[in-house]
């Protein structure tokens, strides 16, 4: 009796497993009938079908999915080749439509389908541009015309292309390493001018402050004359009021000046006549010979 009721359950597992199925949010089913689609659009959860041979189930991922592109060579419209690597996003969305265009569901030639659109595509936009365009003003428009001309191209294969990406635009390595030679040689040319043109302005200004620091001294050294011949002129005339004044006086000033300069180092040795007008005030205060 055990081993009846084993069997009984072996065998209602083994109908369970091959008379049901489960579909993953992320996924999408196809049921197959003999090798033909016999339904799709299947929602999430569990699902009933006729064991194989009658029914078979075939999974997709559901998900947005990425192809990414090898780098390709395209011309411009001035015929210059320019590398181009970019990456396309894209997911499901006739699961029919896919599965029949695709051989059976291979993500592989549905891949290698896109890719050929792809390269179509940028082939035909870049031709259309100059590698100006490409690089700097239209790399935007490009990616969006791209993105909807492939979408309605792939919407015939159960696809929705959701987004077209341009990662790198590049030259070829040959071409790539001329062009960073001429922009080498380009920005030294530019360093040498602007070194050549700070040099000149250096040796102006420097020669400029050389003059004007000239200018300055003589100024000085003219201004400085002027106020000693000032100083001078004062001084001779205050000297003269002071003679004129007392004549006397003015001569015993003078002499007790001179006395108090000449003596002021004990060290000091002078060799005079002793007669001499110099000494005339020892002998008198009036500065007469008695």
């Amino acid at each position: 009796m055990n081993k009846i009721v084993g069997i009984v359950i072996a065998l209602v597992i083994v109908v369970v497993y091959t008379c049901t199925f489960f579909v993953d949010e992320r996924e999408k089913a196809i049921l197959l009938a003999f090798g033909k689609i016999d339904k799709v659009g299947f929602e999430p959860g569990l699902h009933f079908k006729l064991p194989y041979p009658f029914n078979e189930v075939k999974k997709l991922d559901g998900r947005i999915l990425t192809i990414d592109q090898r780098p390709v060579r395209f011309l411009t419209k001035e015929k210059q080749h320019m590398v181009v690597d970019s990456f396309v996003k894209w997911r499901i969305i006739d699961e029919a439509k896919y599965f029949t265009a695709t051989s059976g569901g291979r993500e592989q030639n549905a891949a290698s389908l896109i890719y050929r659109m792809v390269d179509d595509g940028l082939r035909n936009e870049f031709a259309k541009r100059t590698v100006q365009e490409v690089i700097a003003e239209d790399r935007t428009q490009i990616m969006t015309l791209l993105t909807s001309n492939i979408d309605n191209k792939a919407q015939s294969l159960g696809i929705r292309v959701v987004d077209v990406r341009i990662k790198r635009i590049d030259f070829p390595e040959k071409i790539s390493n001329n062009v960073y030679e001429r922009m080498r040689t380009e920005r030294e040319r530019l360093a040498r001018e602007h070194r050549s043109k700070g040099e000149e302005t250096a040796t102006r200004i420097r020669a400029d402050a050389d003059a004007q620091s000239r200018i300055l001294v003589a100024e000085a050294y003219r201004d400085s004359e002027i106020m000693r011949g000032e100083g001078d002129a004062l001084s001779t005339e205050i000297y003269a009021k002071a003679f004129n004044r007392d004549r006397d006086f003015y001569r015993f000033y003078r002499s007790m000046e001179a006395y108090k300069t000449t003596f002021a180092n004990k060290g000091d040795v002078m060799l005079i006549e002793p007669d001499s007008d110099f000494f005339k005030y020892f002998k008198s205060s009036t500065g007469q010979s008695k």
